[in-house]
């Protein structure tokens, strides 16, 4: 038979790993999963872990994967605002379990995930010790700081420059739709078409089904950095 209480130890000695403030807290992970204040999770990509506008069920703490969180229109575009991985946590679900209010947007797994969901009781205990609470509100602010970036980069840069530095960050060839580049920009596909387009006529890519070759990545990075105008065949 399996050494369960090896395996427990294995898992707790990767949660402080990932998370050294959850050491010495009580309870502890093997308390917590008996009582039931606390589950283990293993889910495979694109599940949906949390609704927005729903109650916050639990905190999530990622041992392995990532959790993609994105805000939804109710014409189905969506927008990305941050991925949470081992290590980190979801601004979304502190926010909501710190003031009780339904969540601000939607939580899905990217990859194959395995993560730990502390119940609301439970989360609200540890933020009574002073290290978990000071990691908690660190990340916190942290997570504030990407999300304003974010919002000035949604308000103050262009689309093209979006797309651009969308298109680089995937690599010299880009496995993807127009509609997901379009959902991570958080606009529409017709847009982003348009402007694929036009970045293939200046020679910058080159575009087949499902895939966007880069041609010129220095045109690109010229364009991510808002010098577009500056170029020929800009406009």
């Amino acid at each position: 038979m399996p050494d369960m209480s090896q395996g427990m130890r294995d898992m707790e000695a990767r949660i402080e790993q990932a998370y050294p403030a959850l050491r010495g807290l009580a309870p502890s992970i093997a308390s917590a999963l008996k009582d039931g204040s606390c589950a283990l999770l293993e889910l495979p990509a694109h599940v949906r872990v949390f609704e927005q506008q729903a109650p916050c069920q639990g905190f999530p703490l990622v041992l392995d994967g990532e959790i993609r969180v994105f805000r939804a229109s109710p014409t189905g575009r969506s927008l990305d605002l941050y991925r949470v991985v081992p290590g980190e946590i979801c601004l979304v679900s502190s926010a909501c379990l710190f003031q009780a209010h339904p969540l601000s947007a939607c939580g899905e797994t990217a990859l194959p995930t395995r993560l730990l969901a502390a119940a609301p009781r439970l989360f609200a205990r540890w933020m009574e010790g002073e290290d978990f609470r000071n990691w908690v509100l660190g990340l916190y602010a942290q997570r504030m700081a990407e999300l304003t970036e974010l919002v000035d980069a949604l308000a103050f840069q262009r689309l093209d420059a979006r797309l651009a530095a969308a298109v680089l960050g995937h690599g010299p060839v880009v496995a993807t739709t127009h509609q997901a580049l379009a959902d991570e920009l958080g606009t529409v596909r017709e847009i982003v078409s348009r402007l694929l387009r036009r970045f293939e006529r200046s020679g910058w890519v080159r575009l087949a089904r499902e895939q966007i070759e880069v041609v010129d990545a220095p045109a690109l990075r010229e364009c991510a950095q808002g010098a577009l105008g500056d170029r020929p065949n800009g406009t």
